[in-house]
C-alpha cells in the first residue's frame, strides 16, 4: 500500500505502545516482518523535549524508513511545533495520538480524551497537517471508536480528517471507557472504511493469522496493526504474512533462533537505555517472550533481582539453553488453533 510517498512492503503494521515500541523493539518486528512501525508518542511539550525520555523516543539511529513519530497534546501550536522537531529529527510520518486510553494522558486531555472536543480535534489535525505541508511530510491518525459506548464518533472524526489533509487512518475497536477490557468491534473500522477514501487500518485483538484474516476481510480495512500480540512474540508478523499468502502456518520458531533473537534484542536494549535503565526495562520483554515456556515463573522470579545486564544476559542465555535440551522449538501458540505446519526459513545468520 502507498502513503504519501512511501510504497510500504505489506500491510501488518507495529502499533504505538508507550514503553515498549521504542527502537529496538521497532527494528526487530520489521526485522520480522512488519512492514510499517510508528514510534512510541513524544510530547508536544517542548520543557520536555530535552529530557532523556524524550531524547531516546526521537532517537532513529539506524532504523529503517519510513520513520513515523507519534506526538501527543492537546494545542494546536505546540502539536504543530512537535511535529517540526521531530521532522527535524528525522521523522518522515507524522501520527496524531487520539487514541491512547491511560488517565495519566486522557486527564490532560490528549490522546483519546480528544475524542470529546471534535473542534479541538479537528484544529490540532489542521495545524499538524499545515506544520508538515512544506517538507512533504504525510499526516496519520490514530484514534478509538469513540469515548464512550454513547458517543462513537469515529466515523465523523475520521471523513473531518481526511477533509484536513490526513492520509491514513487506525481505529482501535474499543472506546476509550473500555480501555482494553473486552472484545474489540470491527464493525466501526468498517464503517470508517466506508466513510473515507485514504488508507483505513484495523486494530485491536489482531493476535492470530486466523484473527487478521477475518478482521481485514470483516473490514475491508488496507492494512491491520498489531501491539499486544507482538510483545514477546516479534515474529507473528512473518507468521501472519506466510498466512495470508497460502493458506497455511508456519511451524514455531526454534528454541535456538528465539535465544539469538533475544539476547540481540537485549543487547540493542542496553545500547539506547544504558546500564541502568537497561538492565531494569528489558525484564518486561524478557517477561514476554518467557510466559508459557517451562520453568519461565521461577526464572522471572530470580530475574527481576539482577541489576546488572551482563548477568542478566548470561541468566537469559542460560535459561534457552537448558530449554534447548528439552525441546527444538517454541510451543505452538496459544492464541489460535494452527493445523498444518510447515517450516519456515531461519532469520539468524
Amino acid at each position: 500500500m502507498k502513503l504519501g510517498p512511501f510504497q510500504l512492503p505489506n500491510r501488518l503494521f507495529v502499533a504505538p505502545m508507550a514503553g515498549v515500541t521504542d527502537r529496538p523493539f521497532r527494528q526487530l518486528c520489521r526485522r520480522l516482518g512488519a512492514g510499517y512501525a510508528v514510534s512510541e508518542m513524544v510530547t508536544s511539550r517542548p520543557d520536555l523535549w530535552n529530557t532523556p525520555k524524550t531524547a531516546r523516543r526521537a532517537n532513529h539511529d539506524g532504523e529503517p524508513g519510513p520513520i513515523a513519530v507519534q506526538i501527543a497534546g492537546t494545542e494546536p501550536g505546540m502539536m504543530a511545533d512537535a511535529a517540526r522537531y521531530n521532522i527535524d529529527r528525522g521523522a518522515q510520518i507524522i501520527d496524531i495520538n487520539m487514541g491512547c486510553p491511560a488517565k495519566k494522558v486522557c486527564n490532560k486531555w490528549a490522546g483519546s480524551a480528544l475524542m470529546q472536543d471534535e473542534t479541538l480535534a479537528m484544529t490540532i489535525v489542521a495545524a499538524v497537517v499545515a506544520a508538515c505541508a512544506p517538507h512533504g511530510v504525510p499526516v496519520t491518525l490514530k484514534m478509538r471508536t469513540g469515548w464512550c459506548q454513547a458517543h462513537k464518533n469515529a466515523v465523523a472524526l475520521a471523513m473531518a480528517a481526511e477533509q484536513a489533509g490526513v492520509q491514513m487512518i487506525a481505529v482501535h475497536g474499543r472506546t476509550r471507557e473500555q480501555g482494553y477490557r473486552g472484545l474489540a468491534e470491527y464493525d466501526t473500522v468498517a464503517a470508517v472504511k466506508a466513510a473515507v477514501k485514504v488508507p483505513v487500518v484495523a486494530n485491536g485483538d489482531i493476535d492470530s493469522p486466523e484473527r487478521a484474516q477475518a478482521v481485514l476481510a470483516a473490514t475491508g480495512a488496507d492494512a491491520v496493526m498489531i501491539g499486544r500480540a507482538a510483545q514477546g512474540r516479534p515474529w507473528i508478523f512473518r507468521e501472519i504474512t506466510h498466512f495470508l499468502a497460502t493458506g497455511k502456518h508456519l511451524a514455531p520458531p526454534l528454541v535456538a533462533e528465539v535465544r539469538q533473537l533475544l539476547l540481540e534484542h537485549l543487547h540493542d536494549h542496553y545500547s539506547l537505555y544504558g546500564d541502568y535503565l537497561g538492565v531494569r526495562t528489558a525484564r518486561k520483554h524478557i517477561a514476554w517472550y518467557l510466559q508459557d515456556l517451562p520453568g519461565s515463573e521461577d526464572f522471572r522470579d530470580r530475574m527481576n533481582l539482577m541489576d546488572d545486564c551482563g548477568q542478566q544476559l548470561l541468566a537469559v542465555a542460560g535459561y534457552f539453553e537448558r530449554l534447548n535440551q528439552q525441546m527444538d522449538r517454541l510451543p505452538v501458540a496459544p492464541a489460535a488453533h494452527r493445523p498444518n505446519l510447515e517450516p519456515h526459513l531461519e532469520t539468524t545468520p
